[in-house]
């Protein structure tokens, strides 16, 4: 319980504005862009859970990118310390600098990096080459909307100016493309070494990095060990 004195002087609340977003009241559109808004916090979200799950070290050189890219990101705002457009439009701010877009930053850099792990790092591993190339076009489309349309929410919700968001998204593209040839020709020649650390081996910690077709690989493995294991189960029931 708080004390007659606590209340008599109430502090000065603050926010955790992580997913705060604001959009005009009455808005379809606007409802709809906010959440829009809100994916890369989901992209960061998924990330920790992939983490915790898979324990690959390629999962995590791309998630330590996007750490990177936040941090440059702050450092950016805080030399460049342009404001935000129409000031005092949203009462809850993680800071009153705009230049550039954090969001923009962030989804550009896991979208160029993506592409990038699609095309270059995903090899053919069967002899569906159509199929194989169909989904990747697909999944590239589909995830460029995706950054267009979170760049646009930005911008429709005042967040930011266009040239924010713009030379945020430059900035993601650029550094997303910098980390993925680091993590391909500096990092990924160690990590057969990291996975073999007493603490990576404690927690579990692989590498994947020799595997073309990651996805490819665990459906068949798992599938082939689940047939194993259902024809010893039918070979005991016998």
């Amino acid at each position: 319980m708080a004390s007659e004195e606590q209340c008599s002087v109430p502090p000065r609340w603050r926010s955790i504005s992580l997913t705060h977003v604001e959009y005009p009241a009455g808005d379809l559109t606007g409802q709809v862009l906010a959440y829009t808004s809100l994916i890369p916090i989901a992209i960061l979200v998924g990330f920790v859970t992939l983490i915790v799950f898979k324990r690959e070290l390629h999962t995590i050189s791309f998630f330590g990118g996007l750490v990177l890219n936040e941090g440059l990101n702050w450092v950016l705002k805080h030399i460049l310390r342009e404001p935000r457009p129409c000031e005092g439009a949203h009462a809850t701010l993680t800071t009153e600098y705009g230049m550039p877009s954090s969001h923009s930053q962030l989804i550009w850099f896991f979208v160029v990096y993506f592409f990038l792990f699609l095309y270059l790092r995903m090899h053919q591993t069967n002899n569906a080459r159509c199929v194989e190339l169909l989904w990747r076009h697909v999944l590239s489309i589909i995830l460029l909307g995706v950054a267009l349309s979170v760049s646009y929410s930005r911008v429709y919700l005042m967040y930011h100016s266009w040239s924010q968001v713009i030379y945020g998204g430059v900035a993601g593209s650029v550094i997303g493309v910098i980390w993925f040839f680091i993590t391909q020709e500096v990092l990924t020649p160690l990590f057969p070494k990291m996975a073999a650390w007493p603490i990576a081996e404690f927690f579990l910690v692989r590498d994947t990095s020799l595997i073309p077709n990651i996805l490819w690989f665990e459906y068949t493995v798992t599938r082939s060990e689940a047939r194993n294991r259902q024809r010893k189960l039918g070979t005991k029931l016998q």
